[in-house]
């Protein structure tokens, strides 16, 4: 499926925008049929997944298979005809996809993120306009973080009234999914400081995306520079993201549990790996007495330990997923920190089962597990790029304050 390559002749190069899908997206409505969905593509989407990541091939078929699936809508609420599944459901989802690709499963995070704050935070006229893109199967990229800022929170991009619309300047980086998308929220700040996202068309004159993502993982997740010089932005398409900050919701913690997921599906990937090369290609240690390295007593426990750790990490992150899914119900201050700290202890399992995996993969592997051929180098180098999203040092300050002082987490989406 995967038909774009990018060389390093044309890395600096701009994209140009992609056509929108010709045909409506599916529209999922249960969550068996979410996952049974995510299964399927995701058998599809492991079948190539090494030479992506080898020769820096854009998903480019995969992810129109992906978005067209139903599985970027899965948010939407049901008052504007979308399935509004669980958030159990939705990081079930992109954990099954992170397993076969962690880039594709990181791609619709930003995404997600942004319908769940147009649900929170978007007047009636704004939600029906902009949900009813989404069901259409319309992606949405993102144009966030910015590179040369102190802190990540800290935004130089600024617009500017022009009646009926907007007009957005600055300079974006670390911009998942925005190479290919049909529309990117632009985080931008108003006169009074405060951030929105301005939903620009991929088109628009003025918005230049380049492709110069050079990460040594997560290699295809369709990021790079965006460039935004004088962007046109409806005010039809300006959402009031702040207000999604100033008080208790849910936006925060569902930005975080999709991280989660995708860290999640990188372990469960390297340990499904290791346990295949250990049975079929691996030798047994000199002076372990048996004939098969799968019959080493140690390679035996460690295997256990990474599947426990695995198990409880799973287990945290549906707790997560029903805590979040209890603060988007009924928001206040008692139930969005809760389900920040689920969260975050869910963020804390899965950073450290992908970092843990993806190395013992290649101590109970072997050497041999080492060479270019095989390429598991992949799963430790898109672990320790995907796990820096945000600091797990930080996550065990958020519980230890709030455990022992009953101080709640901040209002961010880092958090």
């Amino acid at each position: 499926m995967t038909i774009q390559s990018k060389q390093p002749s044309d890395i600096r190069s701009a994209v140009p925008p992609v056509e929108r899908p010709s045909a409506r997206a599916h529209v999922i409505r249960t969550d068996a049929e979410a996952i049974a969905v995510a299964e399927k593509l995701a058998a599809e989407f492991a079948r190539d997944a090494s030479r992506r990541d080898r020769e820096r091939l854009w998903p480019t078929g995969e992810l129109d298979a992906f978005s067209q699936s139903g599985l970027w809508s899965i948010n939407v609420p049901k008052a504007y005809g979308g399935p509004e599944l669980s958030y159990v459901t939705l990081s079930k989802v992109i954990t099954v996809i992170s397993a076969a690709d962690p880039s594709l499963g990181q791609i619709p995070q930003n995404h997600l993120g942004v319908v769940a704050a147009i649900r929170t935070v978007s007047d009636e006229a704004q939600k029906k306009l902009l949900f009813a893109e989404v069901l259409s199967g319309t992606r949405f990229g993102n144009a966030f973080s910015e590179f040369g800022a102190k802190r990540a929170a800290d935004f130089e991009t600024k617009f500017v009234d022009a009646g009926d619309h907007v007009v957005v300047n600055g300079q974006k980086f670390y911009s998942s999914g925005a190479l290919l998308a049909h529309l990117v929220p632009i985080v931008a700040l108003d006169d009074e400081g405060r951030a929105w996202y301005a939903i620009a068309d991929r088109g628009a004159p003025g918005l230049t995306v380049i492709d110069d993502w050079s990460s040594f993982g997560q290699k295809t997740t369709l990021s790079g520079t965006v460039l935004l010089d004088n962007v046109k932005v409806p005010k039809t398409h300006l959402v009031p993201g702040y207000k999604g900050y100033d008080r208790p919701t849910a936006d925060g913690a569902i930005f975080q549990i999709i991280q989660a997921a995708v860290d999640l599906g990188i372990a469960k990937a390297a340990i499904d790996e290791t346990v295949d090369f250990v049975r079929t290609k691996s030798r047994a240690w000199i002076d372990s007495g048996v004939d098969h390295a799968w019959q080493d007593p140690y390679t035996i426990q460690a295997i256990g330990d990474l599947r426990l750790r695995a198990n409880a990490a799973e287990a945290v992150l549906e707790k997560a997923g029903l805590a979040v899914d209890r603060a988007v119900a009924d928001p206040d201050e008692k139930t969005v920190a809760e389900a920040q700290i689920a969260v975050a202890e869910s963020k804390i399992l899965t950073t450290e089962i992908a970092i843990n995996a993806t190395n013992k993969l290649f101590e109970l592997a072997g050497t041999r597990s080492t060479l270019a051929e095989h390429n598991l180098d992949r799963h430790w180098r898109n672990a320790r790029t995907h796990t820096l999203h945000d600091p797990v040092r930080w996550k065990y300050a958020i519980l230890g304050n709030y455990y022992l002082n009953d101080v709640n987490p901040p209002l961010h989406a880092w958090s």
